[in-house]
């Protein structure tokens, strides 16, 4: 037996680096991480996407990204129109890791005709990299997660 069927990392060995450029790029196009959505979102004048949010009213008034547009996935269908303008890419999120409804979300918005993405970590990772939230009570803010806001707010990404 060689070292690469022994081992459970090699077993299936690595894409060739243009194979592997090729579809990290492709991740790139359909994700935006939590902290580079806060940056676009903290500097001067316009992003140039907007923050949907697509989980449940119960959920929203639990805490969601300022200035946010609150639409359910199971809701996408029948009201992004009224609430998104088709030129304005669209950044989706849900609870976190384990919810796929910014997934689902995307997917009915792309097939209407809007440009998506999803941001991952969800609003579990907001929060948990210390950026600032909304509740129906006002705004809120807690520390950041060393595990995931490493101290210096940057984690060398």
């Amino acid at each position: 037996m060689t070292a690469t069927t022994a081992n459970p990392v090699l077993r299936v060995a690595p894409a060739a680096p243009a194979e592997a450029a090729a579809h990290f790029r492709a991740s790139l196009v359909f994700h935006a991480d939590v902290s580079d959505v806060a940056a676009a979102l903290a500097a001067d004048g316009d992003p140039g996407f907007v923050v949907l949010d697509s989980r449940s009213t119960e959920s929203w008034d639990q805490g969601h990204i300022p200035g946010a547009v609150h639409l359910p996935t199971a809701l996408v269908a029948e009201q992004a129109a009224a609430l998104l303008d088709r030129e304005v890419p669209v950044v989706t999120y849900c609870w976190g890791p384990g919810c796929n409804g910014a997934t689902r979300a995307a997917l009915a918005l792309a097939e209407l005709g809007y440009r998506v993405k999803e941001m991952l970590g969800g609003f579990e990772y907001w929060v948990r990299e210390g950026f600032e939230f909304e509740t129906w009570q006002g705004r809120e803010r807690r520390d950041p997660d060393p595990l995931t806001a490493p101290v210096g707010g940057d984690c060398g990404c």
